[in-house]
Order: C-alpha cells, then sequence, then structure tokens
C-alpha cells in the first residue's frame, strides 16, 4: 500500500531526517491558534521557522525551553496601532513584547506614511523588535494632494490620490484605512472612499475604518462602512468597534446585530476592540470639523473670531450636554507638549488651576486655549464595561491596543498601549470566563492573519514563521492603570520573533528581529 507523505514534510524534510532544532520549546499547552482544544506538545525551531510540533522525543536542542504548565501559542498580531514616529525612539518595541505582541498593523484610522516602500525599507534597516504590516491611509494620501481643504477633489486630484493609492498597494500595503472623524478625512464623500478601496480590492487588501461616528450616528456610520466595502469588494475591518457617550450606552445588541445581519448576507466584515471604557485620541476632535480645515493659520483665525469662537463653545457645551455631564471631567490630558505639567489632569481639572470660574463654559474656553498652543493628546473616558463585554464575546471580534510604541514614563498615555492582551487573558478570560483561552488565542493569532493575508503566521505549524509565546495562564495580566500606565504586563515568559528570543524569562533579550510584512499579492 502507497504511504501517503504529509505536505509539509515535502518542503520541510529537516524535520524528517534531522533530530537538532536551534530551540525546543518542550512540554506544553500547544494551542495552535485555530480554536481547537489544547494538546501536549513540543515545538521545534530552525532558523526561522517552526519545522514540527507533536511529541518530540528524539530531538535536541543546546536552547531548550520547558514550557510545562504554560501556554505556547503563535505570536499576537494586533491589528490596530500606530507605531509610526517612535520606532526609532524605542526599536525595541518593549511594550509590545512584553505582552506578546510579535506582530502589528499600522497605518491605521486613515494615518500612515505615504510612501509605503520608503517606508519599509526604512524599517528594515532600523530593525525593530517586531513584524509589521501597514495599512495606506485616506487621511494622509488626500492631505499630501489637497491639504486640509474642506471640499471634494477636483478630476485632477481623485487621479493624483489614485496614483499614490495604487503604489502603495504595489509596494506592499495590506489595504486602506480611513479616519472618517478627523481631518481632512471628515470632508471626503462616500464615493471618493470607494475610488481608493476599489484599487485596494484589485490588489486583494483590506478596508480598515475609523467609522464616521461612534456615538449618536453610529448606525448610518457603520452602514457607510459596509457600504464602502461591497461597493468596492474587498474585506472590511471595522475598528476599536464601541459605542461613546454615555447617552448610547446599551447600544451594542443593536451595533452588533447590524455586522451579523451583514456576514448572513455574505459580507466580510469583522471587527476589533481594545478591552477598555476609555478611548485615546487628539483634543481637537471635541471641537466641530468645520473649525480645523486649511491648517494652523486658519484655524487660529477663526477661534480669534469672537462670533465663530461662540459657536464653537456652544457645539461643544452641546455635545457634553448630550453625554449628561456637566463638566469636562471625562477629558483627561495624555500629552501635552506645551505644558506638561500638564499631564494625566482633566479639562476641568486645568481650568481651576488657572483659576477660571468651575462652569463648562470656562472649560470650553480652556480647551480652545490648549488647541491654539498645538492641542493634546488625550484619553477620553465615555464606555460601558457592559457594551465592551458584550462586543468582546463576539466570536469575529480581534484585539488592537490602538496605541504606538511606547517610550517609557513618557507622558500620561492610555494604559492600552501596554496590556491590551493580557487583560484579555487575565481579567475577560481567566477571571470573568467569558470565552475559552482558546478562542481568545484564535482572535489573537489566526484569525487577524487571515484577515490582513499573513502569509506563514497566526498558526504553530511546521513551515511557518517562528513567531511563538510562551506564557503562564495563571499569573498573565495587565499592570498598567490610568494613574499609572507605564507598567509592562506580567505572566509572558517568553516570546519568539522569526526564529529568535526576544524575551527570555520574562526579560527583554534586546534583540530585534522583526521584519516587515508585505502584501501578501506581491508574494505570489
Amino acid at each position: 500500500m502507497r504511504m501517503l507523505i504529509p505536505f509539509w514534510i515535502l518542503f520541510f524534510p529537516i524535520a524528517l531526517y534531522a533530530q537538532t532544532a536551534d530551540i525546543l520549546i518542550k512540554n506544553g499547552k500547544i494551542m495552535n491558534g485555530t480554536g481547537n482544544a489544547w494538546f501536549y506538545g513540543d515545538v521545534a525551531v530552525v532558523h526561522n521557522k517552526i519545522v514540527a510540533v507533536g511529541h518530540l522525543e528524539q530531538w535536541k536542542s543546546s536552547q531548550i525551553i520547558n514550557a510545562e504548565g504554560m501556554i505556547v501559542a503563535p505570536g499576537f498580531i494586533d491589528v490596530h496601532t500606530h507605531i509610526e514616529g517612535n520606532e526609532a525612539r524605542n526599536p525595541t518595541a518593549d511594550n509590545f513584547i512584553y505582552d506578546g505582541v510579535t506582530t502589528v498593523i499600522t497605518g491605521n484610522c486613515g494615518l500612515s506614511k505615504v510612501d509605503i516602500g520608503q517606508y519599509f525599507n526604512y524599517l528594515d534597516s532600523l530593525h525593530v523588535s517586531i513584524n509589521i504590516a501597514s495599512l495606506i491611509g485616506h487621511n494622509d494620501i488626500r492631505k499630501a494632494v489637497m491639504g486640509t481643504v474642506r471640499r471634494a477633489p477636483t478630476s485632477t486630484e481623485m487621479q493624483q490620490m489614485e496614483a499614490i493609492m495604487r503604489k502603495a498597494m504595489q509596494d506592499g500595503a495590506v489595504g486602506l484605512s480611513t479616519g472618517l472623524i478627523y481631518i481632512p478625512g471628515t470632508y471626503a464623500t462616500t464615493d471618493e472612499v470607494v475610488a481608493l478601496a476599489k484599487i485596494a480590492a484589485s490588489y486583494h487588501g483590506v478596508y480598515a475604518t475609523h467609522m464616521r461616528d461612534e456615538g449618536d450616528s453610529v448606525v448610518p456610520a457603520i452602514k457607510e462602512a459596509l457600504y464602502i466595502g461591497t461597493s468596492a469588494g474587498l474585506p472590511i475591518e471595522i475598528s476599536h468597534f464601541k459605542l461613546s457617550g454615555q447617552q448610547n450606552w446599551g447600544r451594542s445588541n443593536e451595533t452588533l446585530g447590524l455586522i451579523k445581519e451583514a456576514r448572513k448576507q455574505g459580507t466580510d466584515v469583522t471587527i476589533d476592540q481594545y478591552p477598555y471604557t476609555a478611548s485615546s485620541t487628539n483634543l481637537g476632535t471635541l471641537l466641530p470639523d468645520w473649525v480645523l480645515a486649511d491648517g494652523d493659520d486658519s484655524i487660529h483665525l477663526r477661534l480669534s473670531n469672537p462670533v465663530m469662537r461662540s459657536q464653537v463653545i456652544n457645539y461643544m457645551l452641546k455635545r457634553l450636554s448630550k453625554r449628561k455631564l456637566k463638566h469636562f471631567s471625562y477629558t483627561i490630558v495624555a500629552n501635552y507638549t506645551f505644558d506638561t505639567t500638564l499631564n494625566g489632569k482633566s479639562i476641568e481639572e486645568i481650568n481651576l488651576l488657572k483659576g477660571r470660574k468651575h462652569s463648562a463654559q470656562a472649560e470650553a474656553e480652556t480647551v480652545i486655549e490648549m488647541i491654539q498652543h498645538g492641542g493634546a493628546a488625550m484619553v477620553f473616558h465615555g464606555m460601558s464595561e457592559t457594551d465592551v463585554q458584550y462586543i468582546m464575546q463576539y466570536p469575529y471580534c480581534m484585539f488592537g491596543c490602538d496605541a504606538g510604541i511606547r517610550v517609557f514614563g513618557e507622558g500620561v498615555p492610555h494604559p492600552r498601549g501596554y496590556g491590551s492582551n493580557a487583560k484579555i487573558l487575565g481579567k475577560y478570560v481567566r477571571e470573568e470566563q467569558l470565552f475559552t483561552l482558546e478562542q481568545a488565542i484564535r482572535r489573537m493569532t489566526s484569525l487577524p492573519a487571515q484577515k490582513f493575508h499573513l502569509q506563514n503566521r497566526g498558526l504553530l505549524l511546521p513551515g511557518y514563521a517562528a513567531d511563538i509565546v510562551v506564557f503562564d495562564p495563571n499569573t498573565v495580566m495587565d499592570k498598567a492603570t490610568y494613574n499609572k500606565p507605564h507598567q509592562y504586563a506580567v505572566g509572558f515568559k517568553y516570546v519568539i520573533v522569526n526564529g529568535a528570543i526576544t524575551l527570555s524569562n520574562g526579560v527583554h533579550t534586546g534583540i530585534r528581529n522583526g521584519t516587515t510584512l508585505k502584501n501578501a499579492d506581491l508574494l505570489l
């Protein structure tokens, strides 16, 4: 009888004949990323690849990791990050490595480098500890061609944007991202986005969106995202799926229902989430869109006009009233370059420190003053834990920290940049038991790899890249808090990136073995 040889042995004969690995992980509970039940076993790594998974009693190695009592899983893939700007300041990317992350998707929310090819060359020369894939951001495409003007593009400008989009995909971008709540993306029509999304679709890219609204108008925003994806013919990823503002608490059944129905009708749509009830973005989002057009000089001119300034204040007060709040206490400064002593304080507190009247109107004036001094990165408290947990249980919800590479000790940033995965595993899996550990691992590994077409990532299988995490399921936990965010997650013992041990016994080795991951279409 003819014996069938497993396909992976044909490609990796070393696994059949040789018995020496560069790294051998022994006696762990293997969660291979599929969502199937764990099993006891070993993993052998040669160079940058996994060559064998199973009971490997005959294998030897000079580097043996005893994973007894621990989980061995594929390296986590964070689908929503913003690393641009801090790669060179901290290329070891400690906050990601200590949270089990081996790969990130950046370029989200319409914000990216415009020349993706040049950006990838820069990253490859820099050598970062994590793998990096990038979307191309609509906001920066539009800004490169049109600046921040508030109008539709001319036919020539549209052709120029399409050319940038096409080149980005050819250079390896994994899709198009939008930030339709940000300037200048908010000035774009749906048809403008569809035109660019069609180019992404022609290269089998993804459409990832920070929708036009995540509060009162969230339903039409979801419908617009679904329309763009289906019209352009590409998969949809809705970023940091949430409900902002106290007045919208409890609507997650409605919003998630739209996603479920779309999938039922055949739309390839998934969502991602960070496990916190506070968001983080820039202070300018408190102002009406029309104020922020045409650059800093125009913004200062409008805010100096008494009539326009009054309109801006009334807009902010109306939004505050909708939240059923009397003060801007929910807005906390993460980093205010103009005066870093105010980091960690709320707008309400800052207003009082300046000796001003304890009123929402005075606080709105304080916001405008801070905008005139360059603005600030902020943390906004305004989501319901009940909604967060309900969304989290959806099987096609992935996880993304929505943060960048942290410079330890700088500012008072959102804690999500340090412990998103650890919080999922520690609080919501182990303590709350919202879903199984196997399900969580699938949504941190193979589901993101599938969504963003990351070849040979996201699974523990022979032939796949040796991106591996080893962690203690009983102790894994986030440590970062809103008041003290600069604290690394605990419980991750080993992190291997492309076959190199980057975290050893809970300590970063300093190794920088990450690589850029380009659109799989280019690899065919």
